[in-house]
Parts: C-alpha cells; sequence; structure tokens
C-alpha cells in the first residue's frame, strides 16, 4: 500500500482524497485501503474473535455455549465480540421466541472464509510452541532484572 502522495507501483503520483472517495482513475486510494484492512485485521487478530470463530466452525451455539467454550472471556467481552463480528457480517444471530429468548450464533458465508486461515495459524502456533518458549525463557534469562521492560 502505498503512502499518500507517493507514487505507486505503476509510477504514477497518486494524490491523498478524502475518505471514501476514489481518485480520478475510480480507485480507492492506498493510505485508505490501507486504513481500512488495518481496522478489519485489528477486529480479526484479536484472540476473542479468533477463538469464537474456531468454536462456530462445526455448528451453532448458544450464548452461554460459546461461553463455557471460550476458555477466559468475560461475558461482557464476549458479548462486544459477537456483536463485532455481527456487524462485520461475519456471524449471524437469530433470537428464537420462547421464555427465555433463545439466542443462537452461527458462522456465514463470509465469516466461514476465515476457516482455513484461523486453522493455519493455529496450526502454526501448535508446531512452533515449544521453540517459541524455549525463546523466550533465553531471552528473558539473558536480560537482567534492571533492563527488562
Amino acid at each position: 500500500m502505498t503512502p499518500p502522495g507517493s507514487t505507486s507501483s505503476a509510477g504514477q503520483h497518486r494524490a491523498a482524497t478524502p475518505q471514501g472517495q476514489e481518485d480520478a482513475d475510480g480507485r480507492e486510494p492506498d493510505d485508505e485501503v490501507c486504513r481500512q484492512v488495518l481496522r478489519i485485521l485489528a477486529l480479526i487478530g484479536d484472540k476473542w474473535s479468533i477463538l469464537v470463530i474456531g468454536q462456530l466452525r462445526d455448528r451453532t451455539l448458544r450464548f452461554s455455549e460459546l461461553h463455557r467454550a471460550v476458555t477466559g472471556i468475560s461475558q461482557r467481552m464476549l458479548t462486544l465480540t459477537l456483536r463485532q463480528l455481527e456487524r462485520d457480517g461475519l456471524l449471524t444471530r437469530t433470537v428464537h421466541p420462547s421464555v427465555p429468548p433463545r439466542v443462537d450464533y452461527a458462522l456465514t458465508p463470509l465469516g466461514a472464509t476465515l476457516l482455513d486461515s484461523v486453522a493455519a495459524l493455529a496450526d502454526w502456533a501448535t508446531t512452533h510452541r515449544r521453540e517459541i518458549n524455549d525463546n523466550r525463557r533465553r531471552y528473558d534469562a539473558s536480560r537482567s532484572p534492571r533492563t527488562q521492560p
């Protein structure tokens, strides 16, 4: 992504345009695309979002089932995470008219497209966790207590 006012990969000077507007060539400015991608990655890269998406990979779950399945998440954080994922179109929230009301969550087709990426990331972390933990121990041991952050 090219910073505003710099030269694009085609060698043409690209002037910054206001958010949501296209440049003279009908393209969004690179800086706006970059901002949008960063906002999306901030959500998708959030540990709670990844864990919720992973839990919904095989079936629809109720709020209480998700809360039990996602270890360490508070009810408030789960609520916020589910709202944001629904807002972005990655999951659906279905309220069933019953007493008490039953609410189900399921991945949308768009949300399901994340499963391969989330699984690959989880596999990578599983494969390299010991190596990373060893590196952390070595790094921490090499630092004097006075210089550690």
